[in-house]
């Protein structure tokens, strides 16, 4: 895990266009995808009909395109983790391909490399290249370029005193 502990502006302009790591891998089984075209209402029989499936184009149920897209967030968190930021938001994708179908059973990883950083007013706007590879193939699944917005951590400041001393003093 690449772990960025200072400034997070200041530190990721030095990782602009640097491989920030590689997901383990992550198995996607039947169950999963069920779960998910039970979570979008995307029941499309590629995805969920093993019989029919296995005599259609991919021999076999593959995996939902939007599927691959939703763990990027979680891949994101395994492969690096920047301090001083209270939350990464998903800003959305600028590009997204989906190249090669994810057979039911595969397991895939997401390579990520950061390719740019944007220090704005409140937030610091990040932009990040994903490859998702699947296990013993070599043209990846998915390639996307997101963008996240990490909001910093607001610095705690000193508690002060009463400011008004004379505020609830017996005179």
């Amino acid at each position: 895990m690449t772990r960025i502990i200072a400034d997070p502006y200041q530190a990721l302009q030095s990782l602009v266009g640097t491989e920030l790591g590689v997901s383990p891998w992550r198995l996607i089984g039947q169950d999963t995808i069920d779960a998910f075209a039970d979570a979008t209402d995307d029941h499309q029989w590629i995805h969920v009909d093993k019989t029919r499936a296995a005599s259609g184009p991919n021999n076999g149920t593959i995996a939902h395109g939007l599927l691959l897209l939703s763990f990027i967030p979680a891949f994101s968190s395994e492969v690096y983790e920047i301090e001083r930021v209270q939350v990464r938001i998903n800003y959305g994708f600028d590009s997204v391909r989906f190249l090669s179908p994810v057979p039911e059973g595969s397991r895939i990883r997401d390579r990520i490399t950061l390719t740019a950083v944007d220090q704005r007013d409140t937030d610091v706007k990040l932009s990040t290249s994903h490859t998702i590879e699947i296990e013993g193939r070599e043209r990846p699944a998915c390639v996307a370029a997101s963008i996240t917005l990490l909001i910093p951590t607001r610095p705690q400041s000193d508690p002060s005193p009463n400011p008004n001393p004379s505020r609830g003093a017996r005179q």
